[in-house]
């Protein structure tokens, strides 16, 4: 199990902002932090943080994918992130390339990162 993840963004508060409605369909909500430095969201059995980049060059983008009790969770979540300023990246679904029973949803935040929340069967044994 991965502890936390930590990620730069250009904009600390657009961020955060974006992040805290867009978790709030899943129940996750701001741990601590520091304004305009750095903040963690509490995601049940882990920690997902974004700090202030201090570089002058682009940030890389990522994929990071959270994981959820149900269809209707995959949903709230993308209407609560596209309200909160966040691009569609695919719309909720099922995604049977991956498994049968994948079902998932994906947003740009507001850097460009590829934000998926999935449901599948087979990953409900810890929901």
């Amino acid at each position: 199990m991965i502890d936390h993840v930590t990620m730069a963004v250009s904009d600390i508060e657009k961020s955060k902002q974006f992040y805290q409605k867009a978790f709030k369909p899943l129940d996750y909500e701001v741990s601590f932090g520091d304004e305009g430095s750095f903040w963690a969201f509490d995601i049940g059995k882990g920690l997902f943080e974004i700090y202030q980049s201090k570089e002058d060059k682009a940030l890389t983008h990522f994929h990071i994918a959270f994981r959820v009790s149900s269809r209707d969770k995959v949903h709230e979540f993308y209407e609560a992130a596209i309200a909160a300023g966040g691009r569609d990246n695919g719309k909720p679904g099922p995604r049977p390339q991956y498994t049968e029973n994948y079902y998932a949803c994906f947003v740009f935040d507001p850097d460009g990162n590829n934000i998926e929340v999935v449901h599948d069967i087979w990953n409900d044994w810890e929901m």
